[in-house]
């Protein structure tokens, strides 16, 4: 495919070899961020349909664009693992792989014979990462759990949106993504530890709450402390100011963070307001958080007679944050995101051009690359199994009985 590195032997984790099992985005997701970095991956799909994330969201020739994306790099290999013969050849993998991922309704892998303590007598150095909505244990472990839910439970949700409206979503599956992180940054731990300190493996309990109520800043000592429950506040963050986004005369909106000491009085210099600027009261952010709205609406009026061109404009010489609200349009056509390599241009199997997001972070000597697109369903099935000794005569029984 066209615009795609040949050589897979540079990533940080060549060598490392992880099993994926589950569907859809936070194990899946995890298992991408190892497999962009030079790990191989292979993903079990269940024959026939294979991971749901194939159909979601927009696709082409019945194939998610997600699916192009969030898989690259991965070697799908078909097995039902309702089956006996399915497990027994997962049981066969084991020993040959550093990383084990799921996502599977907790109990469901141990009713398989696949939990953790199974895997691990195989292979005590093994280390599994183990994503669910709310964890391996506690009381509410059985239930489902989607990323929506997280969300609201994490505490994000009801901090999301207009104070006078219902709470809202982000654009994107936050919950999943926030736990593929986790789960990646542990299994990267537990590798550390394995070699530094030996012994046996461990396993990494994430779950998607969790996930979220990680990065929920102040919440609970502000709670605990004081009393206070973080409310909605629209585009605009209680307790730091000025910071919110502002209508412009051409009816487009502009984001500025200008709670920077410093930053506040070049701010309030380049839109004629010296006095704001050498005003005492409003020299730090405590002062400023208290007048909030006086800032606000000043700032509104100063935006809202000029176009974002001439806003942007006065604010980047003036070294003041600033940007507008990117829609996906804005990025493709953003020089700077061209200039970091984070638009890929590549070619599907039938010609057709993709672009994908670049590969983050990137490190200066052992960077990420995107060696394949998303593979075709069972793609590598034979491939993997040969690897373990199963041949083409033993393949052919399995398919003929729906193993694979």
């Amino acid at each position: 495919m066209s615009g795609l590195n040949s050589d897979s032997s540079s990533g940080p984790l060549t060598g490392v070899r992880v099993l994926e099992l589950g569907s859809l985005i936070a194990g899946p997701y995890a298992a991408s961020i190892l497999a962009q970095f030079g790990a191989e991956v292979i993903k079990i799909e269940p024959p026939g349909e294979g991971d749901p994330l194939r159909k979601w969201r927009k696709l082409h020739d019945g194939i998610s664009l997600w699916w192009y994306s969030q898989s690259r790099n991965k070697k799908s290999v078909t097995l039902d693992l309702k089956t006996d013969a399915a497990r027994e050849i997962v049981r066969k993998l084991v020993p040959t792989v550093d990383i084990v991922i799921e996502n599977f309704r907790p109990g469901t892998l141990e009713k398989w014979g696949l939990g953790w303590e199974d895997l691990q007598r195989i292979k005590p150095s093994l280390i599994m990462v183990r994503i669910s909505g709310y964890g391996q244990d506690g009381p509410y472990s059985q239930r489902p759990g989607f990323a929506a839910i997280a969300e609201c439970m994490g505490g994000l949700r009801y901090t999301s949106g207009f104070p006078d409206r219902p709470p809202v979503r982000v654009g994107v599956s936050l919950g999943d993504t926030l736990a593929s992180l986790y789960g990646t940054i542990g299994a990267l731990m537990a590798m550390h530890h394995l070699k530094v300190n030996g012994g046996q493996g461990q396993f990494i309990d994430v779950a998607l709450y969790e996930a979220v109520f990680g990065i929920m800043e102040s919440l609970v000592p502000e709670y605990q402390m004081q009393g206070f429950v973080r409310e909605r506040s629209g585009a605009s963050m209680p307790g730091i100011a000025p910071t919110n986004t502002y209508r412009c005369r051409d009816g487009l909106y502009v984001a500025i963070a200008g709670n920077g000491d410093g930053i506040f009085r070049r701010f309030m210099q380049a839109i004629d307001r010296p006095d704001l600027a050498q005003d005492p009261v409003l020299a730090s952010n405590d002062g400023r958080a208290v007048q909030a709205q006086r800032l606000d609406d000043v700032i509104s009026d100063w935006t809202g007679q000029r176009t974002l061109a001439e806003v942007l404009a006065v604010l980047e010489s003036a070294s003041v944050p600033a940007g507008r609200i990117y829609t996906a349009a804005d990025i493709a056509a953003d020089p700077h995101y061209a200039a970091r390599g984070m638009i890929e241009h590549h070619h599907l199997p039938d010609g057709q051009p993709i672009d994908l997001p670049g590969i983050v972070p990137k490190l200066s000597a052992t960077p990420g690359a995107t060696q394949w697109l998303g593979p075709t369903l069972g793609e590598h099935t034979a491939d993997v199994l040969a690897s373990i000794g199963i041949d083409a005569a033993a393949l052919e029984h399995l398919r003929s009985q729906g193993v694979v």
